[in-house]
């Protein structure tokens, strides 16, 4: 069978408005880590509290180099984020600006979110090696990933835990106060179960977590603060290996990462009473491609999903199952929990929160 060519023609007018689009992102790349620079130095808080000021104003108030925060300041004015008078030389970040680049927005802070990108850039070398030679990213590039993960989790988890995540469970606050016993997988530096144990004094805590430098920093945290209702302790999350311990089991933004989810949520079921209920965060995302292009960040999702898929590489990695919210319910409803609810919150706009219970009469299974 004979190939015949093709007659190709190019859309002149689709070639330029592609070319618009990659000079918009290069253009966009740019502004991402001059925003990272304005994060990390305190320029978007000093400017955020003050009006109309010069470049050596912001600079002695920011304490910084004046030279370098005016040439910042020229990248933030030709990408529209901060207000130039020229009349004046003066440099002004708008409220409606500060609203989402200040560490006092919270979730809604995105430059926190641009800090990705100077990961990813230390990332890359060993990325490439891993897509043409296989296997992980090395431990000294994988560090800052598990920094920024934790952070960003830490940061996701109590930002709305008390006002919109525990309310997902009726009653929940209350019976925390009465007491309860509470386990949380992929607990990290053990931040949010401090929180909780210091609001609830007379509920029982314990956390797990596979890495060491994360339940050592969480222990030595605990010791400091002088909280003894809370426990620490190494664990693959797939080896709770408890039968009816917990009246309540939360895992925030973990389960994406699990080889073996199924196996995980069969221990969270056996680990809790009768009754009990499991709280979970994870992304808000779909198994299937196509349906996440509506996501306005979707491309940042893929990034790091790319990202932590080398960094968590194994022989068993390939295995890991399509996650999302359909696959994330149907595992909830196999491993056998009922009253299964999925639920979207205003201060995390990035995730699903489901709640399941464990029925008070549970089959063999």
């Amino acid at each position: 069978m004979m190939l015949t060519d093709c007659n190709l023609t190019l859309d002149v007018d689709r070639t330029n408005l592609f070319e618009q689009k990659l000079q918009q992102m290069i253009n966009q790349g740019g502004l991402c880590l001059m925003i990272s620079i304005g994060h990390r130095t305190g320029l978007f808080e000093v400017m955020g509290s003050m009006d109309c000021a010069s470049s050596q104003e912001i600079s002695e108030r920011a304490g910084l180099w004046e030279g370098y925060v005016r040439d910042w300041l020229a990248a933030m004015v030709s990408g529209g984020i901060i207000e130039y008078d020229e009349m004046f030389k003066t440099y002004r970040l708008p409220s409606e600006h500060a609203a989402l680049l200040t560490r006092a927005s919270g979730l809604k802070n995105y430059a926190t979110d641009v800090q990705w990108f100077s990961i990813f850039g230390k990332m890359e070398d060993d990325i490439i090696r891993c897509f043409r030679e296989g296997g992980a990213i090395s431990e000294s590039v994988f560090a800052d990933l598990q920094s920024k993960l934790a952070a960003e989790k830490t940061e996701s988890n109590l930002n709305g835990l008390f006002k919109y995540v525990l309310p997902l469970v009726p009653s929940l606050i209350m019976q925390l106060c009465e007491g309860l016993d509470v386990l949380d997988l992929g607990c990290g530096g053990g931040e949010t179960l401090l929180e909780l144990s210091q609001a609830f004094p007379q509920s029982r805590f314990v956390g797990y977590d596979p890495s060491p430098e994360q339940i050592e920093k969480a222990c030595r945290t605990a010791e400091e603060r002088g909280i003894d209702n809370v426990s620490f302790f190494q664990r693959d999350l797939d080896q709770i290996h408890a039968i009816d311990a917990f009246d309540l089991i939360t895992a925030f933004d973990v389960m994406h990462d699990q080889v073996y989810p199924f196996q995980v949520l069969d221990e969270v079921y056996a680990a809790l009473r009768p009754d009990g209920i499991f709280l979970m965060q994870d992304i808000a995302s779909s198994n299937r491609a196509e349906l996440n292009l509506e996501n306005p960040l979707a491309p940042l999702l893929y990034t790091i999903s790319c990202m932590r898929s080398m960094a968590q590489q194994t022989e068993t990695s390939a295995d890991r199952i399509s996650w999302g919210e359909a696959p994330a319910y149907q595992t909830l409803e196999s491993v056998g929990f009922e009253k299964i609810e999925v639920h979207a919150l205003p201060h995390d706009v990035l995730s699903c929160f489901y709640v399941a219970t464990k029925p008070m009469c549970s089959a063999d299974r």
